[in-house]
């Protein structure tokens, strides 16, 4: 089911496979991502669900400042879900939200009790969370067809692949 309750994001969920699929959809405006973040929060709790996969490919760099908010405010609660399996699809040139995501996960890694794996692309993140499940072409069909795939997708034409 695409959801489209928080405008910044573009939500996928599968109530199936128990699996959120998250990717940043304001191209580089993040004035609400603190906002649209706390949304998510809720929204994840809501749907308890165990396999989370965030695309930070979409996500312009994020700032130190909200590093910091995310850091103090957001993640407590992500570690307080019934998450099984997390993916963080981050290409390997994008080296600044990879140290973000490092510094975010170092302030709670204790308190962590879900695997977490980083992918370079959302169909392979995909295939992980939901174990290759013959469920997962539809999902992903279902995804395609309110989204460009992936690699057809101009949001940073610039970043390598």
């Amino acid at each position: 089911m695409i959801i489209t309750s928080i405008p910044d994001f573009s939500l996928q969920y599968d109530e199936e496979l128990s699996l959120l699929r998250v990717e940043w959809a304001a191209g580089d405006d993040t004035r609400n991502l603190r906002a649209s973040a706390t949304q998510l929060l809720c929204l994840d709790r809501e749907l308890g669900m165990h396999n989370l996969l965030l695309n930070m490919n979409t996500f312009p760099d994020i700032s130190v400042y909200d590093q910091v908010w995310l850091g103090a405010n957001w993640m407590p609660g992500i570690v307080k879900l019934p998450l099984q399996r997390v993916v963080l699809i981050n290409n390997r040139h994008r080296v600044h939200n990879q140290l973000a995501i490092e510094s975010m996960l170092a302030l709670v890694r204790p308190f962590i009790k879900f695997d977490i794996q980083f992918f370079p692309n959302a169909a392979s993140g995909m295939r992980w969370l939901s174990d290759f499940s013959p469920r997962l072409p539809e999902v992903m069909a279902e995804w395609d067809a309110v989204h460009a795939p992936e690699d057809l997708t101009p949001r940073h034409q610039s970043e390598p692949l």
